[in-house]
């Protein structure tokens, strides 16, 4: 092999966790990048001209074909990587969760990318709301007195479940975290989750923490990171001028709460009756903090990225620095499409930590330091959090509507309804 940590990259995008890896140093690269959205990998080519990228499906692609392209054997491989299509699991939208075939099962196709070229480890990673997943969603409006027992598939974390067991046979020692970007250096509170396994049971771990909230390092925040490109020519969407309007009115900051009381109701829609999170509506964003989660549509009327004191949305310069992207990286495509591509990326800084983790790993194996047997992990799957371990212990099966949006609003009935499960 000519590289000493060869990488083979699905999902790869605009190789975010990819560059991130690379930035460890140690001898990490992508040797061959598994790619199906044509404008990324447009990107991808743009500025890795003589990486191999396969521009398909990963359920039409074999492993066999993946290892050839990357010049590697089985169990030759440093590392898989990817994050498997997220929106399924994604709090916003429908949910649709592993019922999703086309694109909440993809995870199925990672793990059997592993289980065939056996590298000496994975990482994979994917949204928040994987955690809380089922696999089949039912709508909030369905849920309550009055409607159909939950079964085990709709209740909360089920998909979950399904994804650890999967895991585990892939007998690999596998950790997983849900971490704060912003915790990684990151000028970004963005959350993740990841999973990280080893073939050969090394104490793999979830990075620590390199930056903090409320001691030094602190968190890297918005004017940190972008405030020098005040003079730059931004490339960026526009506000419709309805949203625009309303933007006006907000200071550094601000959101929709922060309107007068009578402005409030047309600002938000159909959301100021509901009750459901809304800090994303008609938000102008802080200097002296971290961005929020950068989305693919910083003009999108729920998840508005309004700069500090311009009346624009972030421009896709401003998306490249958040995401540290290395300044010379080129973006193929339209202006959405960039914001797509950077959007949906994983921070370089979190993907450096994890790199860093894994070098730090083979130092330590090198060395013999490892007090137990390798073999007596494997095929487990362990959460690196405490904390996180027991509020996923203690979660809900469910979640209801408020009494005034229920079918059934008397709050004993739904006590009953939520303690029955069926068979």
């Amino acid at each position: 092999m000519a590289t000493e940590k060869p990488i083979i990259s699905l999902f790869s995008g605009a190789m975010g966790l990819d560059l991130g890896l690379e930035s460890s140093k140690g001898g990490i690269k992508t040797v061959v990048a598994l790619e199906i959205n044509p404008t990324a990998v447009k990107t991808i080519r743009l500025n890795k001209p003589s990486l191999p990228v396969l521009n398909r499906s990963i359920e039409d692609v074999s492993s066999e074909e993946i290892l050839k392209a990357g010049g590697l054997k089985p169990g030759e491989a440093f590392a898989v990587i990817g994050g498997p299509c997220c929106q399924s699991f994604s709090t916003a939208g429908k949910r649709e969760s592993l019922g999703d075939a086309k694109r909440g099962g993809l995870f199925r196709h990672f793990t059997k990318v592993v289980s065939e070229t056996r590298p000496r480890f994975f990482i994979m990673e994917n949204v928040k709301g994987v955690l809380s997943a089922a696999v089949r969603h039912r709508p909030l409006n369905e849920r309550g007195a009055g409607w159909p027992a939950l079964s085990l598939e709709e209740e909360f974390g089920s998909a979950f479940k399904i994804i650890c067991s999967e895991l585990s046979r892939l007998n690999y020692y596998v950790t997983f975290g849900l971490l704060n970007c912003a915790d990684y250096g990151v000028p970004q509170k963005r959350f993740r989750v990841v999973f990280i396994g080893s073939r050969d049971g090394e104490p793999i771990r979830i990075p620590e923490p390199t930056h903090f909230e409320s001691k030094t390092p602190k968190w890297v925040t918005l004017r940190e990171a972008v405030g020098q490109l005040a003079s730059t020519k931004h490339e960026s969407s526009k506000f419709t001028p309805e949203r625009t309007k309303f933007l006006r009115l907000l200071k550094e900051g601000e959101n929709s709460t922060d309107l007068p009381e009578a402005l409030q109701k047309a600002a938000l829609g159909r959301a100021f009756d509901s009750w459901g999170g809304r800090a994303g509506f008609c938000r102008r964003l802080d200097w002296s903090k971290p961005s929020p989660t950068l989305t693919t549509a910083p003009d999108g009327r729920a998840t508005t990225l309004c700069h500090p004191t311009e009346l624009r949305p972030l421009s896709v310069q401003e998306y490249i620095q958040l995401q540290q992207f290395p300044s010379d990286w080129k973006f193929a495509g339209s202006t959405n499409q960039k914001y797509t591509q950077i959007g949906n990326a994983v921070p370089l800084g979190l993907g450096r930590a994890i790199g860093l983790m894994l070098l730090d790993t083979i130092r330590i194996t090198a060395k013999s330091e490892l007090k137990r047997d390798p073999k007596s992990c494997l095929g487990q799957v362990t959460c690196a959090d405490p904390e996180l371990e027991a509020r996923l212990a203690k979660r809900p099966k469910t979640k209801l509507h408020p009494p005034r949006l229920r079918k059934v609003q008397d709050p004993e009935a739904a006590r009953r309804w939520m303690n029955l499960v069926a068979t």
